[in-house]
């Protein structure tokens, strides 16, 4: 919902230790500029001076991030406030500053100017519910506990192809624990040159190896795989890089296992999270990852084609005289993006519909990410009307899931 007139508008351009605060009236005169600090006693500064202007409610604030401290405590004030993109505001002071100046104050007074003018067609901040903020923080870090943990990988079997490639051909992934167990117990190649098949066998059975080489084999395959480096001191430097490498996969390994017992302990706690884990082939995780990007305000989306493009599943259409163009969409939420694309194109797996519409979508010529995200886009309708109405998916329910499973009537000549 767009946002009402108000007698008094807030710009805060946001530093990490200071902030610079511009209050104008409804004519765009400057009533009030000041600095406040990344501090308790700063927000409570920020707080006080604008309760001078009337009523928290009927003063809406614009800042460039929807989230952070001190939005949560203009919130809890009472303060409608508004997220603005900085590309917007950086396109507004070009076109507004000709000279190209540029200053924290004056970003303020830019902020401040542009919710001004365009309070009717913005919005102000849906806050999400405890529960949701609590999901998300684990689910994200989670996250980026996993993105690490692919680099590191990386980092290591770069480093193994020009030190060791024994090592990492011997098992499957480098960064499975029977690969790190190995790596930390030979961590170079002259600590494995007398390993036999006996010694392999009892390596395996300590560590619980499951894989279907024979010990044997698993010897083969070190031997034939290029020599490692052998010269005294790159064998020290190499030893250790790996060692290094190995004890971050290690540790990072650990913290994601117990983020993942923390994001089901989360999710079991959130109201929505039956709806959300009744999809097929969701599970927990990604159930999760879904909804702590989705969100639990209802009055936060239009419909289903807001949250597709929130979540970049449906393109940009630019038209303008003879020329049309549809593109795909880089402005949106990526990690709920990435959420409902892996969510889609693991539904296929379960859902008949799920894999007609895919099926359909390679057929008029789209490659796999792109049907992948028409499949998205369908889901998301089909998750809209459930989180609307509070329950959980129902594929009885489910017309189109229901048409498909229909056969259909044979025409009979009259």
């Amino acid at each position: 919902m767009a946002l009402p007139e108000s007698e008094h508008y807030v710009g805060i351009d946001w530093g990490s230790a200071e902030h610079a605060v511009c209050v104008l009236d409804g004519a765009g005169k400057a009533r009030s500029e000041f600095n406040v600090t990344h501090t308790a006693t700063g927000f409570e500064t920020l707080v006080r001076r604008l309760a001078r202007f009337g009523n928290a409610e009927n003063i809406p604030v614009a800042i460039e991030r929807p989230d952070g401290r001190l939005v949560d405590l203009l919130l809890e004030a009472g303060h409608p406030v508004v997220p603005v993109k900085s590309n917007a505001i950086k396109a507004w002071r070009d076109a507004e500053v000709l000279s190209g100046a540029k200053s924290d104050p004056g970003d303020a007074m830019v902020i401040a100017e542009y919710l001004r003018l365009r309070h009717h067609k913005l919005s102000e901040a849906r806050p999400f519910s405890d529960e949701t903020k609590a999901l998300r923080t684990v689910v994200r870090t989670r996250d980026d506990v996993v993105r690490l943990r692919v680099m590191a990988t990386n980092m290591l079997s770069a480093l193994l192809d020009a030190f060791w490639p024994g090592a990492k051909s011997l098992f499957a992934d480098v960064e499975s624990p029977i690969a790190l167990e190995f790596l930390t117990r030979y961590p170079i190649p002259a600590s494995a040159a007398h390993l036999g098949e006996w010694r392999m066998a009892a390596f395996c059975t300590k560590h619980s190896y499951s894989g279907r080489r024979s010990p044997d084999e698993l010897i083969q395959r070190l031997r034939r795989a290029p020599a490692g480096v052998t010269a005294e001191h790159h064998t020290e430097a190499g030893r250790d890089a790996v060692t290094a490498l190995v004890t971050v996969l290690k540790t990072l390994g650990g913290v994601k296992k117990d983020l993942d017992r923390s994001v089901v302990s989360h999710l079991g706690q959130h109201p929505d999270a039956r709806i959300f884990t009744s999809l097929p082939r969701a599970g927990q995780v990604s159930a999760a990852q879904i909804l702590s990007e989705w969100g639990d305000s209802r009055a936060a989306y239009d419909g289903p084609d807001a949250i597709s493009a929130f979540a970049g599943v449906a393109p940009v259409t630019k038209a303008s005289g003879r020329m049309r163009g549809v593109s795909y969409r880089w402005a949106c939420n990526k990690r709920f993006r990435q959420a409902m694309v892996t969510f889609a194109g693991n539904s296929r797996l379960e859902s008949p519909w799920s894999a007609d519409i895919y099926d359909r979508a390679r057929a008029r010529g789209m490659d796999h990410p792109h049907a992948v995200r028409v499949l998205a886009r369908a889901w998301i309708r089909v998750i809209y009307r459930c989180w609307l109405s509070h329950e959980p998916y129902q594929p009885d329910r489910h017309g189109g899931l229901q048409r498909l499973a229909t056969p259909k009537p044979l025409l009979q000549a009259v």
